[in-house]
């Protein structure tokens, strides 16, 4: 554990690591935020949870189109280009949400025009890690990464949640647009976002899901951040918009998450390490059933925090390993989108059997996704790649990469 402290204190000493990894975390902040905000707000211009879960799989819809194709349009147009418009359109349709009062279908159709414009960030910056450290830095990279990428998928709606309770949902929405812009620009102008420059794939769109680790990194991604957003919608239906209670649950549910991750994150990564780090996951979310109490939840949930991080490293270091540099982008989109659906599918899942059966569906449903997790890096064990002696840095391409100095 010490020694994996000292790594992660080496690679933040590398020039330019600990600023392209705060810009793109504040840029990414509210991807963790944004279907919790929409599934608290209509719920409350409309009433029902159902109708929030219809918006919340508009978005989805946008987003699983948009992931994988704005990610290859940086090899075409550049990553400064592309971010730079999908930051405004996306910016601008959460906006109208937040300050309209419209139909369900007008609320559906800006939820899709904010999942299609949702700015490739995290493509973007995987797609940089590599050309700034050493080869031998990058797994652990990809472990820091994933550690502090807790603050979005768990923190982030803690925030989202206290805002949306205490103040209010249209300001928890205009919150996101603000921190969208700013953190937006301060990721596309740093400096590393110009400097390296993606060459454009010669591969036809979607060939890259061809190779089974990507394949599996995008599914496994898209049950476990599901497993998460359920989670959350429970922990807001359970105390009844009670924000103090929800925010303190949720909080534990990160400090196990960001635990994990730092003290087991840099372990050697195998064929059989995802499904360890997902039962893990399973065991403590299925401990949430048994009770609503909210120590127990918050010690279940510690318990199942501790596997999160760890499989995200696990995710983002087998997607760079497997594929060539000119592909990692759109690698990374169909990962991306695997989550960002995850997240929006897991609330939506959790809202209509919050209606039906109570507080308590949302617990079965983020165990369900967790399960089918597990069994999937059980079953498909032989797809996902030995890192355990070698580093998880892209296959090179044949022809020259061009980065400006």
């Amino acid at each position: 554990m010490a020694a994996g402290r000292a790594g992660y204190r080496d690679l933040l000493k590398t020039p330019g690591v600990g600023r392209i990894i705060a810009a793109q975390l504040t840029a990414r902040f509210p991807n963790g935020m944004t279907s919790l905000a929409i599934l608290l707000h209509i719920e409350h211009v409309t009433g029902s949870y159902g109708a929030a879960g219809l918006v919340l799989a508009a978005t989805s819809i946008g987003q699983a189109i948009a992931g994988p194709v704005t990610s290859r349009w940086m090899g075409r147009w550049g990553m400064r280009r592309v971010l730079t418009a999908t930051l405004i359109v996306c910016a601008l349709s959460i906006g109208a949400i937040a300050l309209y009062e419209l139909p369900l279908p007008w609320y559906m159709v800006l939820g899709m025009i904010g999942g299609l414009s949702t700015p490739p960030v995290q493509s973007a910056v995987r797609t940089i890690y590599p050309k700034m450290v050493t080869s031998k830095q990058l797994t652990p990279l990809f472990s820091l990464d994933a550690s502090l990428q807790e603050i979005i998928w768990i923190v982030a709606p803690v925030v989202i949640t206290l805002v949306a309770t205490q103040v209010g949902t249209v300001q928890a929405l205009l919150l996101i647009v603000v921190i969208l812009v700013g953190g937006g620009a301060w990721f596309i102008l740093s400096p590393e976002v110009g400097r390296v420059r993606i060459p454009r794939s010669r591969r036809g769109i979607g060939k890259v899901l061809a190779k089974p680790p990507v394949l599996l990194a995008t599914v496994v991604g898209f049950l476990l951040i599901g497993a998460c957003a359920a989670v959350e919608a429970g922990v807001v239906a359970t105390f009844d918009h009670g924000g103090l209670e929800a925010g303190l649950v949720l909080a534990l549910f990160s400090v196990g998450s960001l635990a994990g991750g730092l003290s087991f994150g840099h372990i050697p990564i195998g064929p059989w390490a995802m499904a360890r780090r997902l039962l893990i996951v399973t065991v403590g979310l299925s401990l949430t059933i048994v009770s609503l109490n909210v120590w127990w939840l918050g010690g279940t949930l510690i318990l199942a925090g501790i596997g999160i991080a760890p499989a995200l490293a696990v995710l983002f270091a087998m997607t760079s390993a497997s594929v060539k540099f000119s592909d990692t982008a759109e690698a990374f989109g169909w990962v991306g989108t695997g989550q960002l659906i995850g997240a929006a599918a897991g609330s939506a899942t959790a809202g209509f059997l919050i209606d039906d059966i109570g507080p308590t569906g949302a617990y079965v449903a983020a165990t369900a996704f967790a399960a089918v997790g597990l069994i999937v890096s059980v079953a498909f064990v032989r797809g996902f790649p030995d890192l355990r002696h070698r580093d998880a840095a892209p296959i090179p391409d044949t022809e020259p990469i061009s980065t400006v100095s």
